[in-house]
Formats: structure tokens, sequence, C-alpha cells
């Protein structure tokens, strides 16, 4: 076994690695091809360049992202403690001066003296990982030498090179007094059956799929509100790439007023509970975890502002009042099928020496990918050190739900940020929307240092 551990890329997820491990006594090798060589998105050589907003979201309590800060300042993150340092006025955010923060974040690493910082693209993950720990940490901007280095190493067919999500909503947010359960033709009212043993039969249907039926004019002002909204600019770099793969239900709506009935919406196969007919159109959510508390929408990819989703898909009888975990996005994001592929220390089933950690196992987000950087690592450490226990975070916890949901099977998996939704729901009912995110996230923090008080010992 190498004396050292290796880590490929020098982002948010890789940085934290490095710390964790280097902290912990054992040498780390980083490699960053910055600034031999640079994604079509980086203009900085500093290692832990964010490229899009410099906001780390909420520093609330009551926020799944908020939440998620608090573990990692708990379990010693640098580069939160970066963040915090180099903060600038936001509000209830965390923002920060991104080129103090990469700064910062590069000259600690420089001078912590276990790490040492390659300046070199890698395209080979076999020698690298032989008789020696690697974690591949390269982001959603993954070299192509590398992607294919990948491809090879889990399945070809299990590396996605953009990321088309759908929006994804709590279903205690749905209104059930309008949705209906159920999948196509086997909850249509069959003919001469009367409508209280229709209701009784769809009752015990399958509840993985939840329909939203809409009324002429329900659906032609949802439609003229959605082809007339407001969409977010795509990088020249990922246009072709992602329209050829993916068509956002916006550019689907404007081939036509009815081209949605036709399509994702058609309601062939339904029957409005409202009315026992047949709907005008139908949207459907589709269950999108094993607890079935978040749904996503079907074939409602979009690459609408998250600020237009939320007003215009709020338009669809049942979902006024949604809560939405997730929104819809449509951009380069090479991420990996990680729930055939890693457990829940992110590391690859079938090759125990390679840990991947970032946006390429499908964690969304800026602190999502710090979080996995650290969990890779402490449990890269652990094998290192020939331990055969491995560290897995209560699933009560956000860093432990994330680890959960990129490795858990999922026939529909996309990339998930912290949210909410993703955590076990609470022994008792709470309507009050802050009170019961409160008493998650204090469930949260008190399971995160039982573990702590457990390994201690």
């Amino acid at each position: 076994m190498k004396d050292y551990i290796s880590i490929i890329g020098g982002g948010l997820a890789g940085s934290e690695a490095a710390y964790q491990i280097a902290k912990r006594g054992i040498k780390v090798k980083l490699y960053e091809m910055k600034p031999t060589k640079y994604s079509p998105a980086h203009t900085n050589k500093n290692l832990a360049e964010i490229v899009c907003s410099n906001s780390f979201k909420s520093n609330l309590h009551t926020n799944a992202c908020g939440l998620l800060k608090e573990e990692l300042r708990i379990l010693d993150s640098l580069l939160i403690q970066v963040a915090d340092s180099v903060s600038v006025p936001a509000g209830q955010a965390l923002a920060v001066d991104r080129e103090k923060f990469a700064k910062e974040v590069t000259t600690k690493l420089e001078q912590m003296e276990n790490v040492e910082i390659i300046r070199s693209e890698i395209d080979n993950i076999t020698d690298i990982s032989k008789d020696g720990i690697v974690i591949i940490a390269t982001g959603p901007l993954t070299s192509e030498k590398l992607s294919e280095e990948i491809s090879k190493l889990i399945d070809e067919q299990k590396l996605h090179f953009y990321d088309a999500a759908a929006p994804i909503i709590e279903t205690s947010s749905i209104n059930m007094n309008i949705a209906f359960i159920g999948n196509r033709y086997d909850q249509e009212r069959k003919k001469d059956e009367d409508v209280n043993s229709w209701r009784k039969r769809i009752e015990k249907q399958d509840a993985s799929y939840i329909n939203l039926p809409m009324n002429k004019e329900e659906y032609e002002c949802f439609w003229n509100e959605l082809v007339n909204a407001e969409v977010a600019e795509l990088h020249e770099f990922e246009k072709r790439e992602i329209f050829e793969g993916c068509m956002p239900i916006e550019v689907m709506a404007k081939r036509g007023i009815d081209t949605l009935r036709f399509g994702p919406l058609k309601p062939v196969g339904f029957t409005d509970i409202r009315t026992g007919k047949r709907p005008y159109a139908v949207v459907q959510l589709r269950q999108d975890n094993d607890e079935g508390n978040i749904f996503n929408m079907v074939g409602f990819q979009t690459n609408l502002k998250y600020g237009e989703q939320k007003r215009v898909f709020k338009m669809i009888p049942g979902l006024e009042n949604a809560e939405f975990t997730k929104y819809g996005v449509m951009h380069r994001n090479t991420f990996i099928n990680s729930p055939d592929l890693l457990n829940e220390t992110y590391q690859l089933k079938k090759n125990n020496n390679i840990y991947f950690a970032g946006q390429i196992t499908g964690v969304e987000g800026y602190v999502e990918s710090i979080a996995s950087g650290l969990v890779s690592a402490i449990n890269a450490v652990m094998q290192f050190k020939g331990m055969e226990n491995k560290i897995v975070f209560p699933k009560e916890t956000m860093i432990g739900a994330l680890a959960k949901y990129i490795s858990t099977k999922n026939e529909n998996f996309q990339p998930m940020n912290a949210n909410f939704g993703i955590l076990p729901e609470l022994d008792e009912k709470i309507k009050d929307k802050k009170l019961k995110y409160t008493k998650l996230a204090d469930r949260a923090l008190e399971k995160l240092n039982k573990m702590l008080q457990k390994y201690s010992n």
C-alpha cells in the first residue's frame, strides 16, 4: 500500500478531502490540472474556484443548506471556516469574496505539511489507484480524457454528461383533494363502473404516481404563462450538448398550444376525481425516494429561472401550496449513476481503493460537494489505517441523508441538493413549516453529536 492518498481534482470536494486527510497525519497528493489546462468555465489558477454564484445559501437553522453548514462546522470543515472568514454582506445568506475564498483555501493547503499539490492532468486512473487509495473529485466539468477513463471504470452507459432534471416536490404539500394516485389506464374509470366502486378501487392502487388533472381553462392559462416565462442563460459550451439530449418543457410548449397534451401531459387513461370524466390534461408526479415523501414532475426538465418555476408550476391544480425541494435544472454536469456504483461512504462498490466526491456523485451545490469530500476523506483514512469499520452518518443528518440518497437504488436518479424532503419524517405530524424544519434540524444535530461522542470514546 502506498504511503499516501491521492485526490484527483482541486475543487471544493477535493480541497476539503485533502484537508481532512492531512490533518489526520496522512500524506496527500492532490492533482489539479489548472493552470496547465482550464475547463470552459474556469479562469482562476487557485484551488476551490467557484464559478457561478458567490452564495453558499442560507445560514438559518431552519434552512436545509443552513443545517448542512452547521453540521460541517461541527466537523471542522476547512472550506466552511474559510467561507465564514471571507464572507461579504448578504443578509441571512453566507456569501463570499470568491477571489479571497479560493486564494485562502489554496494558501492553507499549501502550508499543510502533509499536502503535496501537483499541477498536472490525470488521464489514467488505473495507474494512480494501483496499490493505493484515490478520491476522484473532478466536478461537473471533468476533462474529456478523464471522462473516458471514468467511463471505462464504471461502464460507459452510466456516465452522464448533462443534468436535465425536473423539479421535486414534498409530498405533504400536494393537495390530495384535487390530485389522485394511480398509473395510466389502471386509474381510469371503466365503462358502466359506478363512482363509489371506482373510488374504492383506485384508493388501493400503487401510490408511486400522483396525477394532477387540468380542465381546458386551467391548462390554457398554465400554457400561456409557461411559454412566456423567463429562462436562465446557458454557457455557450452547454447549449448544443443539452438541447440535443433533452428538450425543456417550455421549448416543447412553444411548438403549439396542444403539444404538451399529446406529450407529457396527455390525459389518456385517466379520470378526474372532481368530474368523473377524462381531464383535458394531466401532470404526473413520480415517487422519487423509498420513503415516498418527495415526488418529481414527470417530463418537466426545464431551463426556467427558479422564481419562474415556482410561479408557473404552482398554477397547476393541486400544486398551489407546493414546497419545491429542488427546482428543475439544465446545464453541463458530468455525473455518475451513483446508486448502482457507490455506497454511503462514497466508495466504489467494485473497487474498494476508489472513492468519488463532489458533484460527479450526484450531490448538487457548493456545500453539498464539500460534505461529500469530507465523508469520502474520513472513510479513506479509516481504510488507510486498516480499520474495518466505516463512518456512515445518521440518515437523520443532512450529511447522512445526502449520502443515503446517492447510494440508494433509484431508477430515475438525478442530482440532488440539501433539502428537508430527503430526511426521514418526524414521529409527529407538524403543519407549521418553520416549526417542523426546526425540529428536523434539532434532531439532526443531536444525532450528529451522539455519533461523535460514540467515536470519541
